[in-house]
């Protein structure tokens, strides 16, 4: 009897594409929570750090990158987008246990990645760039903030809260202007001075934009005298020159004198006291509150009543004084003294009624030059130049 023949297998055909039933098999992920399936449906947070598009002219992303020059860091008790992108391709990875299907380097390129994501440093304070080119917002005066100077971290309260180095000197220009009357000193005289100073502090401050380095050697001898605003901002001296160059150059000499005194110590009582007690008095605008402004009235007040009311009568005259717009007498317009059925005389005041006069009227014109707003200019130029045309325009009327 002739031996069986074995029967031949049977060839197993192999797709080339997965089969539904394998493809279940390969997709099943097991039971997953409420929690972890949000988290996967959840999109990636979108890096704002440059990419591959960035090279190639004519592309351009959507979304327009931040301009925000705070470098990322990360921000206690606060988890990142780098821990974010982490921990979801974990979970990817894990629940699809596709690592060891996934193509040579791949895993590589994935992990270069997600070590190059960092913060994206939404929750982080804006920090000052480079110099980006003038605007008229750096001549404003904005809120300063800490830690851009040195000093100011390690004086806190002594020079960026309370700015006493800052505020001493600008106390004392008034007492140097007090004693230059004294010695006989004429307002045109002081101009050429204030003018050769002006300039190369100005263009120091220009070059100093442009020169990073420069500027942080700039800021480390002279940060005590600074607001950390001015770090990018231009210097306030600038604008204190300016403005008392001003009112001396073009105002009399009375007024030229008082209108830089009111400067030096009305700018300072109304930054002192609002700092104290202007969150308890209602604001005026902002950074501007009552109790600044009235800071600043009554040191005006007081500015006048001593100039005028003290100072010329026992130590003067000094030369120049008979140009004196304020003489002691205040009168009413002929025009308005024969409206209202007044005669000369009875239109006229002098003395200390007169003097009371002028000085609430300076008073009033320094706190109000110091709270306006005059095209976001510094108000260490607003405020002598608006109290010189102030009290110019006073007296024009009523001296």
């Amino acid at each position: 009897m002739p031996p069986r023949s074995s029967i031949p297998a049977t060839p197993r055909i192999i797709s080339p594409s997965p089969t539904p039933s394998e493809r279940d098999v390969l997709e099943y992920k097991g039971p997953m929570t409420r929690a972890a399936r949000r988290r996967l449906a959840t999109p990636l947070p979108v890096s704002e750090e440059g990419n591959e598009e960035d090279d190639v002219p004519g592309l351009r992303r959507a979304r327009t990158r931040s301009t925000s020059p705070v470098e990322a860091r990360p921000t206690a008790g606060r988890r990142t987008s780098k821990q974010r992108i982490t921990k979801t391709a974990d979970a990817n990875t894990t629940s699809t246990g596709s690592t060891a299907a996934a193509p040579n380097g791949d895993i590589a390129s994935v992990s270069e990645k997600l070590e190059k994501e960092v913060s994206n440093g939404h929750l982080l304070p804006p920090q000052p760039a480079g110099y980006t080119g003038w605007d008229w917002k750096d001549i404003s005066r904005s809120p300063s903030p800490l830690g851009l100077i040195p000093i100011h971290r390690h004086w806190r309260a002594f020079i960026h809260k309370h700015e006493v180095p800052r505020k001493a000197l600008h106390v004392s220009i008034g007492f140097f202007v007090i004693w230059l009357y004294l010695s006989g000193t004429q307002t045109l005289s002081v101009c050429p001075y204030l003018m050769g100073a002006l300039i190369p502090i100005a263009a120091v401050d220009v070059l100093r934009h442009h020169n990073a380095s420069f500027n942080r050697f700039y800021v480390k001898i002279l940060g005590a005298l600074m607001r950390e605003s001015e770090f990018t901002g231009y210097n306030g001296v600038i604008f204190y020159l300016l403005g008392a160059w001003i009112v001396l150059r073009f105002s009399p000499k009375d007024v030229g004198v008082v209108g830089t005194l009111l400067l030096s110590w009305c700018d300072t009582a109304a930054s002192t006291f609002g700092r104290l007690y202007g969150r308890y008095t209602p604001r005026i605008r902002t950074g501007k509150s009552l109790a600044g402004s009235l800071a600043a009235f009554l040191v005006g007040v007081g500015t006048s009543a001593f100039f005028w009311g003290w100072l010329v009568p026992t130590k003067g005259p000094m030369p120049g004084d008979e140009l004196f717009m304020f003489k002691g007498t205040l009168r009413l317009p002929l025009l308005l003294a024969e409206a209202v059925g007044l005669t000369p005389a009875q239109a006229t005041i002098s003395g200390g009624l007169a003097l009371g006069v002028m000085s609430i009227w300076s008073g009033f014109v320094a706190a109000a030059s110091e709270v306006a707003n005059v095209c976001g200019l510094d108000d260490n130029l607003t405020i002598p130049v608006l109290s010189g045309l102030g009290i110019w325009g006073f007296l024009k009327v009523f001296g």
